[in-house]
């Protein structure tokens, strides 16, 4: 059997058929998945789920964070950040603290070694990523950097409440 070309999109449907908002959420989609499988098959060393990975990365931007602002970032409940949290204060990646402008509350840090992981999982998946976009041609290259802008204002806009209806 014959591998199909890179050019042809090899999704659920014919391209002509799909809409562009299909095509993306496939994409999307796809990517998460292959680099979540991607890490731990040539990384076996990765042991953290992704929601605590994630949980590290807004950590690496916005620490020391509150478990309420890090529930808003991540569209998670507070609880369930508090739980994730909790893990992973016992795996000595972050220290929960008093936050010093509201003593009654407390402020969530990355730790020496919480730092150290994030680190390697960042290195890792750049690598994977790097390996992968040399395999693409010129052309697939410039395609993506030049999307990348739009891609990074997509988020944004997705991120902004809805006027439309609800989603369960």
């Amino acid at each position: 059997m014959s591998a199909q070309p890179r050019s042809e999109l090899p999704l659920s449907q014919p391209a002509a058929e799909a809409s562009e908002a299909r095509l993306l959420t496939e994409a999307v989609t796809r990517l998460r998945r292959v680099l979540r499988a991607s890490i731990r098959t040539d990384y076996p060393w990765e042991t953290l789920p992704m929601a605590q990975v994630e949980l590290l990365q807004v950590l690496g931007e916005h620490s020391p964070a509150r478990v309420s602002e890090l529930a808003t970032r991540q569209r998670l409940a507070p609880s369930t950040v508090s739980g994730l949290i909790g893990q992973m204060i016992t795996a000595g990646l972050v220290v929960r603290e008093v936050d010093p402008a509201d003593r009654r509350a407390s402020v969530v840090t990355l730790t020496d070694a919480g730092h150290e992981q994030l680190a390697a999982w960042t290195g890792a998946h750049e690598r994977r990523m790097d390996a992968a976009l040399a395999a693409l041609g010129d052309a697939d290259r410039a395609a993506l950097a030049t999307a990348l802008p739009a891609l990074f204002q997509l988020a944004e806009n997705l991120g902004e409440p809805s006027d439309g209806p609800a989603m369960d």
